[in-house]
């Protein structure tokens, strides 16, 4: 488990300790979360890279209204979306081409083993989800995060993501099924 208050407090004694402690605490779970909403290990990578920066810039600010992994998530959801938007309004493309794209990605790349078809499937039902369902379904399902934590990264009311979640989870299962 994560022990945020002695991140905090190595942070405010050595700055660099502590970032190198928040580094190794949450690099890899933020990694993934970034991957599952953008998929290319690249642009993952990418987007990884900018949080961390952001992080740094920005720790002295932080006033622990939140946890720091709740911070620490939202900037991570924040700089996936500019990212997928930024790619949306670039090419000017409906949202539901972005979907097939990330698809496409999806199948491109080694994110998944593709001998178990159940596990692509999923994957794509995943990213066929309208994007906050999408959001609230990786953040409980994968991060294993309860609503308040999500309401508090997503900026919404906890029965919002209930229902969120719910669909998210009926329109998981239909796509399986009818593929």
């Amino acid at each position: 488990m994560i022990n945020e208050d002695k991140i905090r407090q190595v942070y405010a004694s050595d700055p660099k300790k502590g970032f190198k402690m928040l580094m190794d605490n949450f690099q890899e779970p933020i990694y993934y979360y970034i991957r599952r909403l953008v998929v290319s290990h690249e642009d993952a990578e990418d987007v990884l890279q900018e949080v961390f920066i952001r992080v740094y810039r920005n720790m002295e600010q932080f006033r622990g209204e939140s946890s720091l992994s709740t911070w620490i998530y939202r900037i991570a959801t924040n700089e996936s979306l500019r990212l997928l938007n930024t790619r949306k309004d670039e090419e000017a493309i409906p949202s539901e081409e972005v979907q097939e794209e990330l698809i496409g990605k999806l199948k491109a790349s080694d994110y998944i083993d593709y001998e178990n078809e159940l596990a692509v499937k999923f994957q794509e039902a995943i990213l066929s989800l309208p994007e906050k369902q999408r959001l609230v379904f990786n953040l409980r399902y994968y991060d294993e995060l309860d609503y308040e934590e999500i309401s508090r990264i997503l900026d919404s009311k906890v029965d919002t993501l209930k229902v969120n979640y719910h669909y998210a989870k009926e329109k998981i299962k239909e796509y399986i099924l009818n593929r």
